[in-house]
């Protein structure tokens, strides 16, 4: 299991109409093949940035099967235009657990 980190900034005055985005571009990543959960958490120091969390069940899930996809260029146009910088992305695995992750 992957969990993929992107840290996101989004422009002042767009919090809203952002959030409204993500709700439809969610059901994009959901339905892509080795999606297995997502989380969108807002900061509480920064009211314009979010992280969003994302379980993969491979790197190549991510990097190659949903970034390389139609349905990557939906997802583009629904919410890259919102950020300001572009958005931090990295890749983490587990190396010690207790439990479960949380269920979005």
């Amino acid at each position: 299991m992957i969990l993929e980190v992107a840290t996101l900034d989004v422009k002042p005055g767009q919090r809203e109409a952002f959030q409204a985005a993500f709700r439809e571009a969610s059901g994009i990543i959901a339905g892509m093949k080795g999606y297995m959960a997502h989380q969108l958490q807002e900061c509480l120091e920064n009211d314009n940035r979010f992280v969003l969390l994302v379980w993969w069940q491979t790197l190549e899930d991510h990097t190659v099967g949903f970034r390389g996809s139609a349905e990557y260029q939906s997802w583009r146009a629904l919410l890259h235009h919102f950020y300001d910088p572009f958005p931090t992305v990295e890749h983490f695995r587990i190396v010690l657990a207790n439990g479960a992750p949380p269920a979005p």
